[in-house]
Order: C-alpha cells, then structure tokens, then sequence
C-alpha cells in the first residue's frame, strides 16, 4: 500500500533510507531505529516488508550489485577488442561511481552477504553468472595471446583494484580524479593485464 504522503510504497521508502544511511554511516553503525526514522515507516510496516536490518541490507547490496553488473556488461560487449574492453571497464568504473556515489559506497566499502546471510544466495547466484559471462568475452582473447589467463580474483585487483582505491579517495574528500588520472588508470589496467 502506498503512503499518501509521498506516493511510494513502504518497501521502496525503506530501500531507499537504507541507502542513504548505509552509505553514509555504513552498516554496522546503522540501527534498525534510524532506518526506520529515515524511511518514515512504522514498526508494523517495516516488519511486512524485512525480516531484520540485515535483511535490508542483503536486498540493497543484490540491487545494487545486479545494477552495477548490468552497466559492466553492457560496456564490455561493447568491445571487440581487448584493450578497447580492458580500459572502457576501468573508464565505466569510475563514471557509474561517480553518478551513483552511495550505491558505490556500499559496493565498495561492505562485505557482501554470506551464502547463509539474507540475500546471499542471490548475491553469489548472480556473482557466478556474471563472472561466467565476463570470462565469455575473456576466453578469446586469451586463446589468441593477447590476455594474461588469470584467477578472477587477481583479475578483479589488477582491473579495478586501482581505479577503486581512487574511488575510496574521491568519497572520502581527500582528492577528485582528473580526466588525465582516469586514462592512467585505464592505461595501467591494459598493462596489466595483456600477455604481450
């Protein structure tokens, strides 16, 4: 049902402050008060929707993970080539950060669910499929000597490790990324992960 005063449901309303106070003073140090307070839902209408604040949170972090996912994707196929694909990732990377500050936050800064957690079975589902279709446009490249074959974990670091660390420092206030930075960052990826 939705609230008159704003028109979205109780659901969408507590999604939505859980954002803002995930992002803002992280999920340890949310209550299950204060999400209730920025959501302006009642106890009876929070309980209808979540079983708990990590239940909460376990939907966020899927959204925001899939969301995330999607971008990613859609920009590597865009690619043929692998270094077209390699620095356009670490390009988008920063881009969707920077427009989507507080999802990025949580991405980057929390421990996504356990398997057992509430949203973990979604959460490794959909990490599985997208490494699965990432590998897809990998796989050629590799076979043609052009990628380094690589653990999609030391792969995630040697991509992304340092375009999420100027993140971490572009939230923080410490410093804001210049274009010149950005295509180092994507440079720096290329040479790190091409064979040749």
């Amino acid at each position: 049902m939705k609230s008159a005063k704003n028109g979205r449901d109780g659901r969408t309303r507590i999604i939505e402050g859980a954002l803002r106070r995930f992002s803002q003073d992280g999920v340890s140090a949310t209550t299950l008060a204060s999400l209730r307070e920025e959501s302006g839902v009642s106890v009876g209408s929070f309980y209808h929707h979540f079983a708990s604040k990590e239940h909460v949170f376990g939907v966020l972090y899927s959204e925001i993970q899939n969301m995330y996912q999607q971008a990613f994707l859609e920009e590597l196929f865009r690619h043929e080539t692998a270094k077209g694909g390699i620095e356009a990732i670490v390009a988008m990377h920063m881009a969707w950060c920077g427009e989507h500050p507080e999802r990025a936050r949580i991405l980057l800064s929390e421990r996504p669910p356990r398997r057992e957690e509430p949203g973990g079975p979604e959460v490794a589902e959909s990490r599985r499929t997208f490494f699965r279709q990432v590998s897809d446009w990998w796989r050629p490249h590799m076979k043609e000597g052009v990628l380094r074959p690589v653990h999609p974990t030391m792969c995630y670091v040697l991509w992304l490790g340092p375009a999420t660390e100027m993140c971490r420092l572009w939230f923080s206030g410490a410093h804001q990324p210049t274009e010149e930075e950005i295509k180092a960052l994507c440079e720096a990826a290329w040479h790190s992960l091409r064979l040749t």
